[in-house]
């Protein structure tokens, strides 16, 4: 009972203390660019629109974009990232940029260095964070496309930048690099308000491993405004792991935090072999989105802020997509209907 009335006194006062954003209901629509470039027609009602209007139709209000080093292989170098932010950004979207500091992928299971940066000192890796953020931020704001949030690293619970910035064994060293990202955010800024800054991991469902983490983050004082974290089932755990590490997370570090990666798939792909929480149907898809979004609404003191669709605009790729092979919208882009129209 003493517990309780503890919890409940917390969450009164981070009510009356943190003054939440504007919920973000949000996609990385990295890939859209490219797959309408290519031809691809994304449709509604068996109506051709551009894909962009269709997720603002249906509440979309964030859009994430991914930006790589030099890529070679993809297509989500500055030029074509600076291009999909303006289109969004004229459009009324809010940007979330998500910095790899990679040539490709970045995840827990590999933090590829940029070719551009291998052979380098470790003071040389945090000078080049410095200078690559701070260009490529001038670069947004030069273009009318500046983001509204800044992710530095993405998925970054290894660390980032291998093997300099690896976890567990360089912590001194990956600190230093966030801090690098971190001012060459702030220092292309100018007179304009500064984005704010997240931190994400892929632990959505465990709260021992992102209690370790952002402990060990706050050692260094490092000072950032959101706590991202990834979602996905099969790899994250159940819907209660999730509640209940965004819960703690909420009450321990009073801060902002989003969902920054969901997704779930239309057609068998993940449970072949083992029961689904949900049917990997295009209702089961949709049934997954609405309930992590309830779960992230319900975090403690409004600090659930946000979440994040991983790809829902692919083309003909994915299971995980809100489209079929022939580009026709599924039942998942109507979740936020009821919560975004008058």
């Amino acid at each position: 009972m003493k517990f309780r009335l503890f919890v409940l006194i917390l969450v009164i006062l981070f009510q009356k203390n943190v003054g939440a954003q504007d919920y973000a209901i949000g996609a990385d629509l990295s890939f859209l660019k490219q797959a309408e470039d290519n031809g691809f027609v994304f449709k509604e009602d068996g109506q051709g629109k551009p894909g962009l209007q269709i997720f603002k139709d249906h509440g979309y209000n964030w859009i994430r974009l991914r930006l790589f080093h030099s890529p070679t292989q993809l297509p989500n170098n500055l030029t074509y990232t600076i291009s999909l932010a303006k289109s969004a950004k004229k459009m009324g979207y809010k940007f979330l940029l998500d910095y790899h500091y990679s040539d490709t992928w970045a995840d827990p299971g590999k933090q590829f260095l940029p070719k551009a940066w291998e052979g380098k000192s470790h003071q040389q890796l945090v000078d080049s964070v410095y200078d690559y953020t701070r260009y490529t931020m001038l670069a947004f704001r030069k273009d009318s496309a500046f983001p509204d949030m800044v992710q530095i690293g993405n998925e970054i619970s290894n660390g980032m930048l291998w093997p300099d910035g690896k976890l567990p064994d360089n912590w001194n060293n990956l600190a230093e690099l966030l801090q690098a990202g971190i001012n060459g955010v702030h220092a292309a800024c100018g007179n304009q308000p500064c984005p704010r800054i997240m931190i994400h991991i892929d632990k959505g469902g465990d709260w021992n491993f992102t209690k370790y983490f952002f402990d060990k983050i706050h050692t260094y004082g490092i000072k950032f405004d959101v706590i991202g974290q990834s979602f996905y089932p099969w790899w994250h755990g159940s819907l209660l792991d999730l509640r209940n590490c965004l819960n703690k997370t909420a009450l321990t570090y009073n801060k902002e935090i989003m969902v920054v990666e969901a997704a779930y798939n239309w057609k068998a792909q993940e449970y072949r072999n083992k029961p689904a929480p949900f049917p990997e149907t295009p209702e089961g898809q949709k049934e997954f989105l609405d309930e992590v979004h309830r779960t992230v609404l319900a975090v403690p003191g409004n600090l659930g802020t946000g979440i994040f669709w991983w790809e829902p605009a692919v083309g003909r790729r994915g299971s995980r997509s809100y489209f079929d092979e022939q580009g026709n919208a599924l039942p998942v882009i109507t979740v936020f209907d009821r919560f975004t129209r008058k």
